[in-house]
């Protein structure tokens, strides 16, 4: 029996043992566990502000550059990037951590953050690792990852999505981190599927495809399934900034709003033409308008540079006081509107181009009245000294001057330019690309350019690939487009 006593006892100080080794061998400096409630803070914080910033309003045509050539406003641009990978990283290891504990409402997140990630970076490139990425943690020895074609990963992306939705309806619990909707699955939900309405339309060039079944499931998602309202309790994804170190807007305290940047001439027309009051919370007054004493709401005291001339001339008309520089707020106030991942205006826009497309029925003329007024909306709420140019009254009477009213355009192709025009001109610093996709996507609005210039429809893959992935890569370039021919002009799946 003292026997027996003597080696329990041995054997659980060797157990006892064992455990403070193994508790010796943790660096308390790199966890390897965590909750993931602190990976979702960060997550969302990077991934809302990923394609933020000016480059996309140069080749949008809503910027100028006078003090060089900007390769966006002339189309010349070149390598992409794969940096969006490294965000997804802390999205694979949120799903880790969630599945750990046993916790769907983050894996569902984590679903829509892959989706949107993904999204983004296939209209980027076109084919690109989808299946095979993000496995090399997984695996013992690493494995480049093959690239899958566009379409498989759009049906991917669709299906995470579905996934996501499936997965947050009739979740009770609060997301512990969530610091856009206060940890509301409910509202979680409306994002994933406006945002899935979102990449249908992308695809509404492959509406015919049958693997896709893109018009279909459009279709269910309005009439089924919850999405976007114009209220605070069913509204706008979005980030909203605060006046305290590390949660300020992100063009606050720019360099990049120095003496060079200018307002383009063909987007201030476009707002001039239409009587549109967004215009002054966009851009300043010229010197020479401001100095004559116009009012801020005098349209013809703003004026661009031409986005296809060369940046001299615009250097020269702007050191004559000639043209309209950005806001000074943007790069001065350190809150801002909120950056929106996927709101109700642009919801809108989507669902009366699928009137239009004979997708669903409906009122596309209502649907597009609500896309413009939540526009108005949204700058009124949070865009302070411009409220009395914003008020719903203003918004309707905007939208009765001819040029703005929807139930005058009698065409399929006059519908389709009054929904994209009115889509675009809400994106000054909001929405990353999407103006510039869906200009490929249906020619609207026409972005001017110089003459044999014509309009990329990719970014060359980064170099990292060619060094550390070239089987791969060139194998998926000579898929697409033909051995060599990883080019900015060559035409993608999704285009086509």
């Amino acid at each position: 029996m003292k026997k027996l006593i003597y080696s329990l006892i041995a054997g659980v100080l060797l157990m006892s043992s064992c455990k403070d080794q193994d508790l010796m061998n943790i660096d308390p400096n790199k966890p390897t566990q965590t909750h993931p409630q602190l990976l979702l803070t960060k997550i969302e914080w990077d991934t809302f502000r990923a394609y933020s910033g000016t480059s996309p309003l140069y080749a949008t045509r809503m910027l100028v550059q006078t003090d060089g050539e900007s390769e966006g406003q002339y189309f010349k641009w070149g390598r992409g990037d794969f940096g969006p990978y490294s965000s997804l990283r802390n999205v694979t290891k949120m799903i880790e951590e969630a599945t750990r504990i046993n916790d769907n409402s983050y894996i569902a997140l984590a679903k829509f953050f892959r989706a949107y990630y993904f999204y983004n970076l296939t209209l980027t490139f076109g084919d690109i690792p989808y299946n095979q990425a993000l496995k090399g943690e997984d695996q013992a020895g690493y494995t480049p990852p093959v690239y899958d074609n566009q379409k498989t990963v759009f049906q991917g992306i669709l299906k995470e999505l579905d996934e996501a939705n499936n997965m947050l309806k009739g979740l009770n619990v609060i997301i512990a981190g969530d610091i856009i909707y206060k940890g509301d699955a409910a509202k979680w939900r409306r994002l994933v599927n406006s945002f899935r309405l979102k990449v249908l339309m992308t695809l509404s060039k492959k509406e015919s495809d049958n693997d896709l079944k893109v018009k279909e499931t459009f279709a269910q998602i309005v009439q089924s399934e919850p999405i976007l309202g114009n209220t605070e309790a069913d509204g706008d994804g979005q980030l909203i900034f605060l006046d305290q170190e590390g949660n300020r807007y992100p063009e606050f305290n720019s360099s990049g709003f120095g003496s060079g940047m200018f307002m383009a001439s063909t987007f201030i027309e476009h707002l001039q033409n239409r009587k549109d009051p967004r215009l002054f919370l966009y851009c300043t007054q010229t010197k020479i308008g401001k100095e004559a004493g116009k009012p801020i709401n005098d349209f013809t005291s703003y004026e661009g540079g031409d986005p296809a001339a060369p940046y001299a001339e615009t250097s020269i008309k702007a050191a004559a006081g000639k043209v309209s520089k950005v806001n000074d707020r943007f790069p001065s106030n350190p809150t801002n509107e909120p950056l929106v991942l996927m709101g109700y205006s642009e919801q809108e826009f989507i669902i009366a181009e699928g009137i239009v497309r004979n997708w669903i029925t409906g009122d596309a003329n209502q649907h597009y009245k609500n896309g413009v007024k939540a526009s108005f909306k949204f700058y009124q709420t949070y865009v302070k000294g411009y409220e009395a140019y914003l008020t719903e009254e203003k918004a309707n009477e905007y939208l009765a001057l001819p040029v703005n009213n929807f139930a005058l355009s009698t065409t399929t192709a006059q519908k389709m330019e009054q929904i994209i025009t009115q889509k675009y001109l809400r994106t000054f610093f909001q929405s990353g690309w999407s103006a510039f996709y869906d200009n490929l996507r249906t020619g609207y609005p026409d972005f001017r350019r110089p003459a044999g210039v014509t309009i990329p429809y990719r970014w060359i893959y980064p170099q990292s690939e060619y060094d550390n992935n070239r089987e791969n890569v060139s194998k998926a370039i000579e898929s697409q487009f033909g051995a060599g021919n990883d080019k900015i002009n060559q035409q993608v799946w999704w285009v086509k």
